[in-house]
């Protein structure tokens, strides 16, 4: 029997995406829905039906529970999503067991702890030259902290990994803003991840005739028994690596400036005084800054057959979808949840997800974004916004909340 709540009524729900999301958090209603109907069906933009999820430990459930299917969403007869991205099949992301564990398997040894930590010097270089270039600007003219820091790091952090010359580099953000625009025309998506994936394919081609020292190759040469991942996985996986990488990175150094610098100057001149305080720091602006445009995880899980949570029967066929913005702000996890706490000493967010599906990447998007902050912080704590929050122009379309320009007043450091 499906359990229902005598709170939020069908008439109450607006049509999913709910409209009042932004980078600061999801729609309000997401509180409501949490402690009146924390598992919900809702009507999708643009026609169709699916389950939402909000609160912490039933998300957790899902993401434990096999009986949710990445892979059974590319099949046929699977609820389909308008404005929704959805990695091609046969990715590591679309994959359930054992496929999935066993690409797992082989790409964790490429990301192992000793490399990650290992750019984190060569990351700090490329962020300083960056930061050089912006603090040549004139007195009094504002800076572009997406085009001039944020993008650039990000791309060329993903870049390393994969070997990419300097010089292909722009255009691979070409691409990935085209595969990553869901609500424009089809054929610049296409071209995007035809190109992109035209590419990668030559350079895994480059780096099994001749390994270098990079990610790409460590995958290259990964081993488990005689089994190793063959071409169209190295492919898949770099792919995976680029667009995924690169647009979330990106997007969240943006956000959290932009968070720190528009509602919470003081932390940021603490970040710059404190820089031991920053990995916390990123671990707070991760739960509670909200980088997907749609409050859910993304892709969605069909259920395999009838399944129970929260109280409520999903039947079999049925698409859910993840709210990891809602179960971070869920107040039977966390302490005062909207609320900004750079001492929250327990900090269990899902900003990276949980369970088979956790980020390959969040060791190195940790490394990544408290780089950025540690360098931004000290070199320019008087940096300011120089333009009001309201006016700033945010990439319509994109997967992720994207800013389209950050502008701000720089202020160099004296010490």
């Amino acid at each position: 029997m499906t359990a229902r709540s005598t709170g939020v009524s069908d008439e109450e729900l607006p049509v999913f995406p709910f409209p009042d999301t932004s980078y600061r958090g999801p729609d309000p209603l997401f509180t409501r829905l949490r402690e009146e109907r924390p598992v919900v069906r809702v009507r999708w933009n643009g026609g169709g039906h699916a389950w939402i999820v909000t609160r912490h430990a039933d998300v957790r459930q899902v993401l434990d529970d096999t009986r949710f299917s990445r892979a059974a969403s590319y099949a046929p007869d699977a609820p389909k999503f308008s404005g929704l991205f959805q990695a091609p099949p046969g990715m590591i992301v679309s994959l359930d067991p054992p496929d999935h564990t066993r690409l797992r398997v082989l790409a964790e040894q490429a990301f192992s702890p000793a490399r990650i930590e290992g750019m984190r010097p060569r990351v700090r270089e490329m962020a300083g030259r960056l930061l050089d270039v912006l603090e040549k600007e004139p007195d009094g003219t504002p800076v572009d902290l997406v085009e001039g820091f944020a993008a650039p790091l990000a791309m060329g952090v993903i870049c390393e990994l994969l070997g990419v010359p300097e010089e292909d580099r722009a255009q691979f953000l070409v691409w990935v803003r085209q595969i990553a625009d869901v609500s424009g025309p089809e054929e610049p998506a296409v071209e995007g991840r035809e190109k992109l994936g035209a590419y990668i394919a030559g350079l895994v081609g480059g780096k099994q005739a001749a390994p270098a020292d990079d990610v790409l190759s460590a995958l290259i040469t990964a081993r488990h028994g005689e089994d190793r991942l063959d071409f169209g996985e190295l492919v898949g996986l770099g792919y995976t690596l680029l667009g995924g990488g690169f647009d979330s990175a990106a997007g969240q150094i943006s956000n959290f400036a932009l968070t720190l610098l528009d509602r919470h100057q003081d932390l940021w001149r603490r970040l710059g005084e404190h820089p031991e305080e920053v990995p916390a720091a990123v671990e707070e602006l991760l739960r509670t800054v909200n980088l997907t445009g749609n409050d859910t995880s993304g892709m969605p899980r069909i259920a395999t057959e009838d399944v129970e949570i929260g109280g409520v029967t999903i039947p079999a066929g049925d698409a859910v979808f993840l709210s990891f913005a809602s179960a971070n702000r869920d107040a039977a996890v966390f302490a005062d949840p909207e609320s900004v706490d750079f001492t929250r000493a327990d900090n269990p967010h899902l900003a990276f997800g949980h369970g088979i599906h956790h980020c390959l990447g969040a060791p190195l998007a940790r490394v990544e974004l408290a780089v950025a902050l540690e360098e931004l912080t000290r070199r320019f704590p008087d940096a300011r916004l120089a333009v009001p929050e309201g006016e700033l122009l945010w990439r319509a379309g994109d997967v992720n909340h994207n800013l389209v320009s950050l502008p701000v007043h720089l202020a160099r450091s004296t010490v």
